[in-house]
């Protein structure tokens, strides 16, 4: 099973396999493709091929259950914000330099509000392959490997917020994809389940192109004090057509956040993400010129 498979046995699959959510499209993807991209995937099939089908809500249990602020019923039926159709460019604001010995997981005692209204500051937005990713020299991420992989985030609400998002934005780049998964991931089944997968499918091109997904917001679902493990909602946005929210558990772990993946090497496993029509309740976050 890919990062973001979905089990297909609803009336239109009629040969009753299991495919992917990409080869219901049409498509054959990397399994490295971003959770954002099939996020917006779901989004493409939900409001053109299944428009009747019920929002999904991330439920299983209550680590993932979204709370309180989701879109009521009333904005459900307002049409999507406008959103530019022109390809998204990077900010001109000057990185934090790739290492540092500052900052992120060298941090001391770093903010631990959480980030519940107002984006993280003094942000800079890089492209990694085809997605825009936050870079903040407070937060992280402080450090690149020689290949290409980010890392050294705060252990703060704020740091992990920007661990799930460059994380996700490395699983789509090619260049560094599978390296991401062997270095970033936690350590276990789920991690063994997607490396296998990607090693198979690695060669296979995407079908996305540049612009099509990015990042529009946030949502900290749970984050204890002095936490180990924290769940971020993540909200991608596909050319103004809908929004795409998904949980993304984060673990932290050898002095950093990594992602933690389900048994089957998923995300979310069975749960699809939220389909919104605005972010309302979330927090807006968005390198998207």
């Amino acid at each position: 099973m890919g990062l973001f498979s979905r089990n297909t046995d609803s009336d239109d699959d009629s040969d009753g396999e299991k495919t992917t959510f990409l080869e219901e499209r049409g498509f054959i993807a990397s399994a490295i493709v971003v959770g954002a991209v099939l996020i917006c995937l779901v989004v493409w099939f939900m409001l053109g091929g299944r428009s009747d089908s019920p929002t999904a809500n991330p439920s299983q249990t209550p680590s993932t259950a979204v709370p309180t602020g989701q879109p009521t019923e009333e904005e459900s039926n307002q049409p999507p914000p406008a959103s530019p159709t022109e390809v998204p460019t990077a900010t001109r604001t000057t990185p934090p330099p790739p290492n540092s010995s500052t900052g992120g997981c060298r941090a001391k005692n770093p903010s631990q509000a959480i980030p519940r209204i107002a984006a993280p500051v003094a942000v800079s937005w890089q492209f990694e392959g085809k997605m825009l990713i936050p870079i903040q020299a407070a937060s992280g991420p402080t450090s690149t490997s020689p290949n290409g992989v980010r890392s050294c985030f705060a252990h703060s609400p704020t740091g992990a917020v920007l661990a799930a998002m460059v994380l996700l934005g490395q699983l789509q780049n090619p260049e560094v994809g599978i390296a991401a998964l062997h270095s970033r991931v936690y350590p276990g089944p789920g991690r063994d389940a997607a490396i296998a997968e990607a090693r198979q499918t690695a060669k296979t091109p995407s079908s996305t192109v540049p612009g099509d997904i990015q990042f529009a917001g946030f949502k900290v679902l749970d984050y204890p004090p002095n936490a180990t493990r924290t769940i971020i909602q993540v909200v991608a946005d596909l050319n103004g057509k809908a929004y795409g929210a998904m949980p993304v558990t984060m673990r932290w772990y050898r002095s950093d956040w990594y992602v933690e993946l389900q048994p089957d090497g998923s995300f979310n496993g069975s749960v699809e993400p939220d389909i919104l029509t605005s972010l309302s309740g979330y927090v807006r976050f968005s390198g998207a010129a």
